[in-house]
């Protein structure tokens, strides 16, 4: 298996994440729900000598996003990486814990945590085969160190997070790496948090590369910069 299929592909992490891992070789899927800008992002990679394919699906329709990463494998002959990071925080409903309700809360496990379940599903049992491969999830911060004003989202980051840890300890001497990215700095400037310092996702990138080659014994890594 020589790919990495990337759930939640977009300009900026997603890019960054494809560009660092098809420029050693692996060959590109990218899954999001937008067709069209998912072709630009091929269209990108392809002018920089990397392979890549846009496979649009939903993360919140399950079997769309299994038969996505069904055909990924096909297309590129197996799935080897896993990159999971589907959130947008610009096009999410914000709740406070006080000012929110379930359902603010439901919306955001099942964009985060149930969708990487099934995602993860999807790739797991050819790893398992294969005694090999890697799975990545990504969060902000957040879900360590939680914000009010993002009280839904953080919640469910959390639960991903605690997901991906025991995920990682249950696939201990497998073969397989799984590992949870915090993601403690604002991505091109921008944030949420005028605190946080600023980072270029190409500088966040090579922690994935990392964990994938020199770094399978962690589970988790904070990135700050």
């Amino acid at each position: 298996m020589t790919s990495i299929a990337i759930v939640g592909a977009g300009p900026q992490m997603g890019l960054a994440i494809a560009r660092t891992f098809g420029s050693k070789g692996l060959d590109v899927a990218l899954i999001s729900r937008n067709r069209d800008k998912l072709d630009g992002l091929v269209d990108t990679l392809a002018a920089e000598g990397i392979t890549a394919a846009a496979f649009p699906a939903s993360v919140l329709d399950h079997d769309a996003l299994t038969q996505a990463l069904k055909d990924a494998a096909d297309r590129f002959g197996g799935i080897d990486v896993l990159e999971y990071s589907p959130l947008d925080i610009a096009s999410t409903t914000l709740a406070t814990p006080s000012e929110g309700d379930p359902s603010h809360i439901q919306d955001q496990i099942e964009f985060q945590l149930y969708g990487a379940m099934a995602a993860t599903k999807a790739v797991l049992p050819a790893m398992r085969e294969a005694a090999a491969g890697t799975l990545l999830y990504t969060t902000g911060a957040g879900s360590l160190d939680p914000l009010p004003m993002v009280g839904n989202v953080n919640a469910a980051a959390a639960a991903l997070r605690n997901w991906v840890v025991n995920l990682h300890k249950e696939l201990d001497g497998t073969g397989i790496q799984a590992a949870h990215i915090a993601i403690d700095v604002a991505l091109g400037g921008v944030s949420i948090d005028p605190k946080l310092k600023a980072a270029s996702p190409e500088e966040v990138s090579s922690v994935y590369w990392e964990l994938h080659t020199t770094k399978r014994d962690l589970g988790e890594i904070v990135y700050r910069g």
